[in-house]
């Protein structure tokens, strides 16, 4: 089977009904992810039908519950980004989304740059940065595998909108970090994700700050 048809093979199995268009720069983007390994060293996966699970897949996998926590336009700072995971895949999917990908590796931010240049996501920028460094206000701040969940929301709560929420993908339900979580942060839904051709759990810990 192709590349192309596993992709929306699996995309369908998440729901979701891809558009040419969005097939092709998802594809792409697995190729510039492969291209730029060689060199750059952007992940450890190394073979086109992992990054096609593993990162693409994985991070499609969001899409649906992104749906349902904003269904309109909003900011998105997608925090220890490295390569893009899943903030360029949901620049892709949902060009209403303006999407930040910050990383502290000026080479992995330089790679997101790239693909925003050649794929023609307007929406979409890399940002060369510490979390605890920067400024601003994002409706949407997501991690995948960066740091704890006491952590991530410690360096990023300053950069939350009042009304935002954090997305933390992470693998099995890490029951001991959110126990460590500070008082005035809520988790409001740990919500389990399927994802095609991943045998492994996965889920999303949806937070936001709690009201006074």
């Amino acid at each position: 089977m192709s590349q192309e048809q596993l992709l929306r093979e699996g995309s369908a199995a998440l729901g979701l009904d891809l558009s040419d268009r969005q097939c092709e720069r998802l594809l792409a983007y697995g190729a510039l992810i492969l291209k730029w390994n060689k060199v750059y060293n952007l992940t450890a996966l190394r073979d086109p039908a992992t990054v096609l699970t593993h990162h693409l897949l994985d991070s499609l996998s969001v899409i649906q519950p992104l749906k349902r926590e904003c269904p309109g336009g909003a900011r998105l700072l997608d925090v220890g980004a490295g390569a893009g995971l899943p903030g360029v895949v949901v620049a892709i999917l949902r060009d209403d989304i303006q999407v930040t990908c910050l990383d502290a590796v000026a080479k992995k931010v330089a790679f997101v740059q790239q693909v925003a240049s050649e794929l023609g996501l307007k929406n979409l920028r890399g940002l060369h940065a510490r979390v605890e460094m920067l400024a601003g206000s994002y409706e949407l701040i997501s991690s995948r595998a960066f740091a704890s969940l006491a952590d991530f929301v410690a360096g990023s709560r300053h950069l939350l909108a009042p009304d935002g929420v954090w997305m933390a993908m992470k693998g099995r339900a890490p029951d001991d970090e959110i126990a460590q979580l500070p008082v005035d942060c809520e988790v409001f839904h740990v919500e389990q994700l399927s994802v095609p051709g991943l045998d492994a759990e996965r889920c999303i810990v949806w937070m936001r700050k709690r009201a006074a």
